[in-house]
């Protein structure tokens, strides 16, 4: 099986890592793992996990040109362009992967033919929901993103969702705040910002790092074709909270709480997001559809110092 990761930061490399883990726990699978990268800087860090790196930068198509037939799985990890409403880059990304693999071939490129079923897995944000007032949110819920961070991910599920190829099987993950040992906010916390008072706070949702990379893995093999999933924990906590366990994992003393007002004119508009929108993520379909067993079911677990 030959995989394509596209956008391999922490949780393309954690899923390499497991891919890695599983390919030589068994002398039957025989995976070649390859990421498209435009910095060559990367490179060496992607041969040490056992990837094999590809030039190339989806904000110019022509570099894309040898995507075409490489893969049998697309992990598409790559975020959109940090402006406009729309995602170009998976718009540039499908129309690579569509380009047929004789085509390529023609031009010298090595192709890879199979049988097997593709599959094409996306991470995309629970931002695409807007804000909920705090409500209990399945996957079919209607999206309606309130910021354009929201909106260029949603364009790119649509893209997704409409424009994928019939044979080949797309899954969304839409993850909330994803955190891990060395990924929380913990220059916030050292800083001693205040926190909403629990009254007014807004209700957050997080995913492991780990957990989010081996979600990417169980859709592979296991998720319906143009599903969506919400790729959450157990934790349901309000916002607040979340950094009173941030401030508990550090051992510095909890921020201090104000009214929701001060807060949020206190902050910067990109934070200001994330406090104005307030939903709590259901995440049974993971588990019904996927048999998906969480790893770190709550973020006190997930910042154990094992974890």
């Amino acid at each position: 099986m030959r995989i394509l990761i596209v956008g391999c930061g922490d949780v393309g490399l954690r899923v390499a890592r497991l891919l890695n883990q599983q390919k030589s726990a068994t002398t039957q699978r025989r995976d070649r793992i390859y990421a498209l990268s435009h910095s060559p800087q990367r490179f060496a860090e992607l041969r040490a996990t056992g990837v094999t790196p590809l030039p190339g930068n989806l904000d110019e198509r022509k570099s894309l040109l040898r995507l075409a037939g490489l893969a049998d799985i697309v992990l598409h990890f790559a975020p959109p362009p940090g402006e406009g409403e729309t995602d170009p880059r998976t718009r540039n990304l499908l129309a690579a992967l569509a380009r047929p693999a004789s085509l390529a071939r023609r031009q010298g490129r090595k192709t890879h033919a199979s049988n097997r079923e593709r599959a094409l897995v996306y991470i995309s944000t629970s931002g695409v929901y807007g804000d909920c007032g705090g409500a209990a949110v399945t996957e079919t819920w209607p999206a309606h993103p309130n910021n354009t961070r929201a909106k260029r991910r949603a364009d790119a599920e649509a893209q997704l969702r409409k424009n994928g190829c019939r044979d080949v099987r797309v899954g969304i993950l839409r993850a909330p705040g994803i955190y891990a040992q060395d990924r929380m906010p913990a220059d916030r916390v050292r800083k001693s910002l205040p926190a909403i008072v629990a009254e007014d706070d807004v209700h957050t949702n997080h995913i492991h790092a780990e957990d989010l990379a081996r979600l990417a893995l169980a859709l592979v093999f296991r998720g319906r074709h143009n599903r969506i999933y919400n790729a959450v924990d157990d934790s349901g906590l309000k916002m607040g909270d979340w950094f009173d366990v941030v401030a508990d994992h550090l051992g510095l003393p909890r921020p201090p709480r104000l009214p929701r007002a001060e807060v949020i004119a206190a902050v910067t508009p990109a934070m200001r997001t994330f406090l104005t929108e307030s939903r709590r993520l259901e995440n049974r379909r993971i588990k019904s559809e996927l048999s998906f067993r969480l790893k770190y079911p709550t973020v006190r677990q997930g910042l154990r110092p094992s974890a």
